[in-house]
């Protein structure tokens, strides 16, 4: 079986489509035109805006031309994540797997977060089999980076005052609001020293981490690959003199590293020492993580004698730095049980031109006040060990209100066509509507989705059979929206 044979047919025809045009954040110039080239095929009106954000609409269903205009919305770009790292997310089409009742793809990210949103709200654009009203479909660009369409959505591109967001990830469960996030970047700048002729090089290696979505998964207590590296070259640095030649892991804000790895020196007569210490860590890593982590790897092997070495201040400090640096929840909400309030990801260490190490975390909180104080923390350690720290400009979060009318229509929905009541949440991970609600106060908005799990990482997957319950959902509350009057 493939994905053409699956159903609901129109959506994964279109999320087929989707698969096989490349989209990485920032780079959504293939995506935008397979967008227009859609609307061009289908008749439907279509604009852009400067940043690229693209939105389509089409007319009522005849005689519910009065009902309040919908508007569909979802992000065009992926998460690239690869087990092959000589994937090339910028050229290469997505290969996918029917997994039994899952959807995934081979070897990489599938980019269902938020491909199978965009599939949707294209297909609702041109499935006559409903009645609706008048429908807009917004598709955003560099939401997994930056939430640049978001920010920059440009004046009177959508007119509607109701919002699906198309960008959740749990069957049954309808979202209500979100955490606010920020990113804060931490820049060491180092010397080149010689690499000491008498010690041996190593390259240590952490890989195959489970990794995730540093705000879905960031409850599940997977490994960070940044923080278990700078554990192991904290503990060896305390017993014997470390030469750190070279360090990087993880690559995206919002995915928990699933790797990281360093290029380190000891001297020659403590070679045994190291890899006798090393055995004693894999081992503690195991026993922490049994059940968690079952594919994480963590190895080591000889290198050659570097160029050049990073000087021993700055390295005891950047390695002192991530070993202390926090990571993880800080706080669960008390007001929805379950939720995650604030967290931290050490999210990436990049070795960066002109003698630069740039550390990337990335900070969330449904409470504006904490969020910027985990973010605070993070500099005030960062700056203590030398670096220079600056923070984005972050994004609001989006307030839960209970007596929202989409919010009832599409839980109704819901419960009319498959017999149970979806729970009402909030989600600890960071969606566009916060930055909508800024530019249009009068918007009433609700996000739903299919289950998809392991999202930002190669084990992302798709349940099919939500996907045709999502179809469901999306069809029968633009229903029921069509029956209304403005």
């Amino acid at each position: 079986m493939t994905i053409k044979d699956l159903q609901p047919a129109l959506v994964f025809s279109i999320f087929d489509e989707i698969t096989q045009v490349p989209r990485p954040s920032k780079k959504e110039g293939k995506i935008r035109q397979y967008l227009l080239d859609f609307a061009a095929k289908h008749n439907l009106s279509v604009k852009t805006d400067a940043v690229g954000n693209v939105v389509m609409s089409r007319p009522a269903t005849p005689g519910h031309e009065d009902a309040p205009t919908v508007i569909l919305q979802a992000h065009m770009d992926m998460v690239c994540e690869s087990n092959d790292k000589n994937f090339d997310f910028e050229n290469s089409p997505i290969k996918t797997v029917v997994d039994g009742e899952w959807l995934r793809a081979d070897g990489t990210t599938l980019g269902a977060d938020n491909g199978i949103g965009m599939a949707a709200a294209l297909a609702a654009l041109i499935d006559d089999s409903f009645v609706h009203g008048p429908l807009e479909a917004l598709f955003t660009v560099d939401e997994e980076t930056g939430l640049t369409g978001a920010n920059n959505l440009g004046e009177d591109m959508i007119t509607g005052t109701m919002l699906l967001n198309l960008d959740s990830e749990d069957d049954a469960e309808i979202f209500v609001g979100c955490a606010g996030g920020v990113d804060t970047t931490c820049t060491f700048s180092y010397n080149r020293s010689f690499a000491p002729k008498d010690f041996l090089y190593f390259k240590i290696n952490i890989e195959k981490g489970q990794g995730g979505h540093s705000g879905g998964d960031i409850h599940l207590g997977r490994a960070n690959a940044n923080k278990l590296l700078a554990r192991f070259l904290f503990d060896l640095s305390q017993k014997h003199e470390v030469s750190l030649a070279e360090i990087d892991g993880g690559n995206l804000r919002n995915a928990i590293p699933r790797a990281a790895h360093a290029i380190i020196g000891v001297h020659t007569s403590r070679k045994e020492t190291v890899r006798t210490m090393l055995n004693h860590f894999i081992a503690d890593v195991e026993n922490e993580y049994k059940g968690l982590e079952p594919t994480l790897e963590i190895s080591m092997e000889s290198v050659d004698t570097p160029d050049f070495a990073i000087d021993e201040t700055t390295s005891l400090n950047i390695i002192r730095a991530l070993y202390s640096a926090p990571h993880g929840v800080i706080s669960m909400s008390r007001d929805l049980e379950g939720l995650v309030e604030t967290s931290t990801n050490l999210a990436a260490v990049k070795m960066i031109p002109d003698n630069k190490i740039l550390v990337t975390t990335s900070q969330r909180s449904s409470v504006e006040s904490r969020k910027w104080d985990i973010a605070y923390q993070v500099e005030a350690l960062f700056k203590l060990a030398g670096a220079e720290v600056t923070h984005g400009d972050g994004y609001p979060g989006w307030q839960p209100n209970l007596e929202s009318p989409i919010m009832a229509i599409a839980r109704d929905a819901y419960k009319e066509l498959y017999g149970v009541t979806p729970a009402i949440k909030a989600i600890h991970a960071g969606l566009e509507c916060g930055l909508f609600l800024e530019k249009y106060p009068h918007l009433d908005m609700v996000s739903f989705g299919p289950t998809l799990q392991g999202v930002h990482s190669p084990s992302e997957r798709m349940h099919i059979p939500a996907v045709e319950k999502f179809w469901g959902q999306i069809k029968r509350t633009l229903e029921k929206v069509a029956e209304l009057k403005k």
